[in-house]
């Protein structure tokens, strides 16, 4: 009864450590997309970002720091994200994009312009 106990403990144990957990890198400002409509003084962006395996099954914040407001979207099907549903937001607003999966959390803050972000344009600390 002993062994079989050590040997129900082992298997438990080893069985958790091979679960794999790919872990979430931040999102890279390069590859995120921003489309700004509106007039000025009340515009709205829209977030995209292509394809990745590891944001399979995430849920994606995109949050305006300097407006106070955001959107919470899950990513499609195929680990991509977007087009989303607008956010308020103009130029050079501070835009924290944010991807979480299982207890993972990966965070990027970049300076709003339209289109392509600038990968070396960051929020202020």
């Amino acid at each position: 009864m002993r062994r079989l106990l050590g040997l129900l403990v082992f298997v438990g144990v080893a069985g958790g450590c091979l679960t794999p957990s790919i872990p979430i890198p931040p999102p890279d400002a390069g590859q995120m997309t921003f489309r700004l409509s509106g007039e000025p003084g009340n515009t709205v962006a829209t977030f995209e970002y292509p394809q990745h395996p590891t944001l399979h099954g995430a849920v994606v914040y995109v949050y305006n720091r300097d407006k106070g407001k955001g959107i919470i979207e899950a990513a499609n099907p195929d680990g991509s994200v977007g087009p989303t549903e607008p956010v308020r937001a103009d130029l050079g607003d501070q835009i924290v994009v944010s991807f979480v999966r299982d207890e993972q959390t990966a965070s990027t803050c970049i300076r709003l312009r339209d289109g392509a972000q600038n990968p070396t344009s960051y929020c202020d600390p």
